[in-house]
């Protein structure tokens, strides 16, 4: 049998360029080696959003029809959304009584985090205990690994002590200790030169159109020293550049850094020709996200069927939790 994986995405708004080559790249590649579990953590995002619940619906629609258009394949893996299993809510609470205090206030994302979002009130409880909620979705399903960037290992290593002293308590193994898989997150810039985020209003979407592509790609900041056509240009500090990492291919990448670094292509020129290509990469996806998107109920059907999926798998999994602490009537 294939090692299982396990994934989520919170659903607080469209997914961009930086979530497609920074994450579900890497995710797709796990579905050819890998049992997935990939879930939309709707519950996650209300530990945010709580008082700005009503985007979490047509954002769970909105991703939902990003993963299937790139790829996402729900004969190779389980896609389903968090709160239709709400097995995951039980295993949350029952973890959540053996977890200490002192392990959920030393997690860095959690200082981190209500730092760089003053503008929500963010001391609740949900918001705290969200790595318990993070271990409850992992375990549920007997995971072995966990696909992660290198900033995010401490969540998996908290996961794993979480389960170190479940197992302790309860004098037995119920859970295994799953493993991270370090995956390569490529950082994205942003239009403005910032990592790509729609907290920083630099994002293009997945969903947006070829006109939206072209106006956000023309306001990209290039090499800011280079004043004229034929100044000698630094590809390695200009967006478009990057860009063109991303969708030109290698032969034509390595003639614009000459023709730049030479001053014989100006920035404009580069620009377009990088519109082009990034415009003809994502012209095939997003024609399949608005047939997803236009049947929203087919959408739902896909992920419905996935939960049913999950649940089996969750309500085996509960059986032996209630029976470990003592519950089971």
């Amino acid at each position: 049998m294939k090692e299982r994986v396990v994934s989520g995405i919170r659903p607080t708004g469209r997914l961009h360029w930086g979530h497609y080559f920074g994450i579900m790249q890497d995710r797709l590649r796990l579905q050819k080696d890998y049992e997935c579990f990939f879930f939309i953590a709707d519950w996650h995002a209300l530990t945010s959003e709580y008082a700005n619940s009503e985007i979490i619906k047509p954002s769970v629609i909105d991703i939902i029809a990003d993963l299937l258009a790139v790829g996402f394949n729900p004969e190779d893996s389980v896609l389903f959304i968090q709160s239709c299993v709400p097995e995951h809510a039980e295993l949350h609470v029952l973890l959540s009584m053996t977890t200490p205090l002192g392990w959920l206030e030393r997690v860095p994302s959690y200082k981190d985090m209500q730092q760089n979002l003053k503008d929500k009130d963010l001391s609740n409880y949900g918001f705290l205990g969200y790595p318990v909620l993070q271990t409850a979705d992992i375990v549920m399903y007997k995971a072995t690994k966990v696909p992660v960037g290198e900033d995010q290992v401490a969540h998996v290593e908290l996961c794993r002590e979480i389960v170190r002293r479940f197992n302790h308590l309860m004098k037995q193994e119920v859970f295994v200790e799953p493993q991270p898989i370090l995956t390569k997150h490529s950082r994205i810039p942003g239009i403005d030169g910032r990592k790509m985020s729609k907290s920083f209003n630099n994002a293009i979407y997945i969903a947006d159109d070829d006109e939206t592509i072209r106006k956000k790609m023309m306001q990209a900041i290039t090499d800011p020293a280079r004043k004229l056509k034929n100044d000698p240009g630094h590809p390695e500090v200009c967006n478009i550049f990057s860009y063109h990492k991303l969708f030109t291919d290698n032969k034509k990448v390595g003639e614009i850094e000459k023709e730049c670094r030479a001053g014989i292509i100006g920035c404009v020129d580069c620009k377009k020709i990088c519109i082009q290509n990034a415009i003809d990469f994502w012209t095939p996806i997003r024609n399949e996200r608005i047939k997803w998107i236009k049947e929203p109920e087919k959408i739902l059907a896909v992920v419905k069927e996935g939960a049913e999926k999950a649940r089996k798998e969750a309500v085996k999994t509960m059986k032996v939790v209630r029976k470990a602490v003592g519950i089971e009537y």
